[in-house]
């Protein structure tokens, strides 16, 4: 008999992540009474995912990232496939798991692989080049340089993270890397990897001609990942979480609908706004 083999049942599923008996719930050995009402989702997630609380300020750059990555409208696949799915005739959780099923490699991959391209960089760098009092501009460059050349002797050409189809400069990415440089100047996060990434783009830059290409939300909040840690694979599950509010909003919108068989949107074309003009987020 193999060692699996012996395993009671409750050792067979053993976990670190919840602990459950009659009356009693707790994650991470948090009671659940106790978490409600103190901490929010964000935090929940990295605690879940992490095994610990986050810090404050980490807790604001993740949820600030997973704000920034909730919707992009019907002509991303994933949304177009929540309303299709409605107007089949399915219901809520149908649709929101055909949407996120799609979000593979190239529709909702980018984020994860972008982690990878960071962790590589930085990983070309000395120990002690990777704590925020000591970023080495001219050695992240060359870092990167040998790492976007070695993408390119792989058949590589598109850079993760980088350009964007419909945004020539995506508003999302400026405002979640602001977030982190007054992060890394608190001494929350080291800043090492949004020096990286802006590097990143310079080097693309360099390579093009002069011709920048710049950071897009997968790039931005591979940054937050990556400061905060996240191995590249949950990265993806991030974005999914973030996502899955869109699917659910548009699921729901389109469920109020009397179209059937609704088709894709065409790419040249952008679909109609009915929400309220521009205001402002109260202070």
């Amino acid at each position: 008999m193999s060692e699996r083999q012996k395993l009671s049942p409750s050792d067979w599923w053993a976990t670190s992540i919840i602990e459950m008996k009659p009356g009693m719930i707790r994650y991470r050995g948090y009671a659940i009474e106790d978490l409600i009402g103190r901490i929010g989702f964000a935090e929940m997630v990295y605690l879940l995912t992490r095994g610990e609380l986050p810090s404050k300020p980490a807790a604001k750059l993740l949820e600030a990232a997973m704000v920034a990555a909730v919707d992009h409208g019907p002509q991303a696949p994933s949304i177009a496939i929540a309303r299709m799915a409605m107007t089949c005739g399915v219901g809520i959780n149908n649709a929101m798991a055909s949407a996120t099923n799609v979000l593979g490699d190239v529709h909702g991959g980018a984020g994860e692989q972008c982690v990878e391209l960071f962790d590589a960089i930085a990983a070309r760098l000395p120990e002690e080049a990777r704590a925020a009092a000591t970023i080495d501009a001219a050695g992240i460059t060359k870092a990167v340089t040998e790492e976007i050349e070695a993408l390119a002797a792989r058949g590589i050409k598109h850079v993760p993270g980088f350009g964007h189809r419909f945004h020539h400069l995506d508003p999302r990415a400026p405002r979640i890397l602001a977030l982190v440089d007054q992060a890394a100047a608190e001494g929350a996060v080291s800043g090492v990897f949004a020096a990286i990434a802006r590097a990143v783009e310079d080097v693309i830059a360099a390579r093009r001609g002069g011709k920048r290409v710049p950071m897009n939300i997968d790039g931005a909040t591979a940054v937050v990942f990556a400061e905060l840690g996240f191995p590249p694979p949950l990265c993806r599950g991030l974005f999914v979480l973030s996502r899955s509010v869109g699917c659910l909003a548009h699921a729901w919108e389109e469920s109020q609908s009397d179209y059937r068989n609704k088709g894709p949107i065409p790419r040249d074309q952008i679909w109609t706004y009915t929400g309220p003009g521009p205001r402002k987020v109260p202070e």
